[in-house]
């Protein structure tokens, strides 16, 4: 047997009434998004402190640790500190200028070690935008050259830009920059900040800090000043004011090669290593093997850099308050009321994990390497962002997965007079619930929307909404009670695309352009490229032979080293292309001919 129930004795102990109260959910959100705690980054001393919190309310909560730990250490990779060696050297008007480390250019936290020289090409913002008619690159052929681009998008302080003002879009992230750059055949960046559109800011150099993820970008990424980027344009009698202006005026490429004989030759040295992390589990048994998963993702942007979506505060605490130490804040109490509900048919596994923020990490290790039997899982409920409830809304995904979840949704909403939109009734891969997902466990998942905080230093405790959403947890308790004492466990439902579940990162639904490929890509897995963790049924993926377990290296002659790759890979082309795709299957090479189709 797998441990020894409880006793009854215990159990009567504990069947006093415990009602979540909104100053207990709100102390737990306090704690985790302050400033001590500095945004709660993967890989950082803050996320362990983070952890070992969690990880006390388990044990205060009366739940028992899984194999003798309430942590599952896992490992990532991270890029950790800045070598020796990193040069740059620029040929201006044939003059050789070593430039000053830290003063006049700085390595970033996604570069690739080595050496790269080539001519350098100004390729404007370095955003290839189909949706907004957009292409800095339409008019240069990059291949082989040092591309040099501005910071952030055009027209950010236009509310009515296509690139939608100041609310960036994902075209400003340095990660999709390196993608399209690299999917361009550039050789390396040298990134710029864009000063004219930040004319408050300081023409500042990013400190280094670790990047953590499997992604391998394959390319030196440097930071050059303001100065140098100008010493470079005025060989072609450019500057950089005038070239954002001009593309701000008309939303026009103004992209260019330099003389021939200018040249950029760069080393970058970045330390590379193992870190260890941790989920943090804890289990309340039940009569059967069977248990209900309760999940939330525990970390966040830390300082911001480049996943921040308010570049310009990059360095300021990103406190996470909503995304999520809200959803991690209603698995603690949940695990305290569910504690003291008493025992069910089914036990209850609560699970707070790292590296959701860097790809899924720590739930995709966890669904790899379960504590726990993953066919024993009935079910999986994930909370991600539940704090900032508007006019009762709540957004309930995944309910078509589970043959049993809608009437047991439904009654649970009115209960507790909340108004569930239930249209996505698939699952996205926006979250965690996803690992749980392509293994075949029916999955729900609550959010409360996102709000224009997300992502952003200003995401702080005191705007959540603590009274609604401890609403939100009554109702996920019901729903969790229920399924655990229910008298058949939900039968998985393969879910079929949908407008809602299409496709996910590498031809998402969420990015809102591109035509429909069908994979679902294995976010814990370390390998060069993308491996499927699964293969949508009748996709055009699936109807070229591609399966579980398949790692994709190229797409339409384009190498494939990380899901950046291949989403700006699959945003090139539109329903109708017929591509090659290859794969590795065990190993061994697969080609196959692909006919991209339109979204569902």
């Amino acid at each position: 047997m797998r441990r020894l129930l409880l006793s009854l004795s215990l159990l009567a102990s504990t069947m006093e009434a415990t009602d979540i109260k909104p100053q207990r959910y709100l102390a737990h959100i306090k704690y985790l998004s302050s400033p001590q705690l500095k945004g709660r980054l993967t890989g950082s001393p803050e996320l362990e402190k983070a952890a070992a919190y969690i990880a006390r309310q388990f044990r205060s909560a009366g739940l028992q640790p899984v194999d003798g730990s309430y942590l599952q250490e896992f490992d990532i990779t991270a890029h950790t500190a800045l070598g020796t060696g990193n040069k740059l050297t620029l040929v201006v008007n044939q003059r050789i200028q070593n430039l000053l480390e830290k003063r006049d250019f700085a390595p970033l936290n996604l570069s690739t070690n080595g050496e790269t020289t080539g001519p350098v090409v100004f390729a404007g913002y370095g955003i290839t935008a189909p949706e907004y008619h957009y292409d800095d690159y339409e008019t240069i052929d990059a291949r082989g050259k040092v591309v040099l681009l501005l910071r952030h998008e055009p027209q950010e302080a236009d509310e009515k830009s296509m690139f939608a003002g100041k609310n960036y879009t994902l075209h400003s992230e340095l990660a999709s920059k390196v993608a399209n750059a690299k999917l361009h055949g550039a050789a390396a960046i040298l990134l710029v900040n864009d000063l004219p559109n930040h004319s408050g800011d300081d023409d500042r150099l990013d400190p280094f800090t670790p990047a953590i993820g499997t992604e391998d970008f394959g390319m030196p990424v440097i930071q050059i000043s303001v100065k140098w980027a100008d010493e470079l344009l005025a060989t072609a009698q450019r500057d950089m004011a005038s070239l954002i202006k001009a593309i701000d005026s008309d939303l026009k490429p103004r992209s260019f090669d330099l003389p021939a004989d200018d040249a950029a030759r760069m080393t970058v040295n970045v330390t590379i290593q193992k870190r260890h992390v941790h989920n943090v589990v804890g289990f309340w048994p039940g009569e059967t093997e069977q248990y209900i998963i309760l999940g939330a993702h525990y970390d966040h942007l830390g300082l911001g850099f480049e996943h921040s979506l308010a570049p310009s505060l990059a360095g300021t605490v990103h406190p996470g308050a909503d995304d999520n130490a809200s959803g991690t804040a209603g698995v603690i109490e949940l695990a305290r009321a569910i504690r003291h509900s008493g025992k069910h048919k089914r036990g209850f596994l609560f699970l707070c994990f790292a590296g959701e923020e860097e790809g899924l990490l720590g739930s995709a290790y966890f669904a790899n390497h379960p504590l726990e039997p993953l066919g024993e899982a009935s079910a999986m409920i994930n909370m991600d962002m539940i704090g900032r409830l508007r006019n009762n809304k709540v957004y309930v995904g995944g309910i078509d997965s589970g043959s049993t979840f809608k009437p047991i949704v439904e009654k649970a909403a009115k209960d507790y007079g909340l108004d569930d939109d239930l249209t996505g009734s698939g699952v996205d891969g926006s979250s965690d619930h996803t690992s749980f997902l392509v293994k075949g466990v029916p999955t729900l998942f609550f959010f409360s929307g996102l709000h224009s905080d997300y992502h952003k230093p200003s995401d702080t405790w005191d705007k959540i909404n603590a009274d609604d959403a401890v609403k939100l947890l009554g109702e996920v308790d019901e729903i969790a009670v229920t399924l655990a004492d229910a008298a058949e466990r939900p039968v998985f439902v393969r879910l079929q695309p949908t407008a809602h579940n299409g496709d996910l990162p590498g031809g998402s639904s969420s990015s809102g352009y591109g035509p429909y490929f069908g994979s679902i890509p294995d976010f814990g897995g370390e390998v060069k490229g993308v491996r499927f963790s699964d293969v949508r049924d009748g996709s055009p993926a699936a109807k070229a032979g591609f399966k579980a377990g398949d790692v994709l290296v190229e797409f339409d002659g384009k190498a494939i080293g990380n899901l950046y790759d291949f989403t700006y890979a699959l945003r090139a082309h539109k329903p109708g292309d017929t591509v090659t795709v290859k794969v590795l299957r065990n190993d061994k090479p697969l080609e196959a001919q692909v006919l991209l189709t339109k979204r569902p």
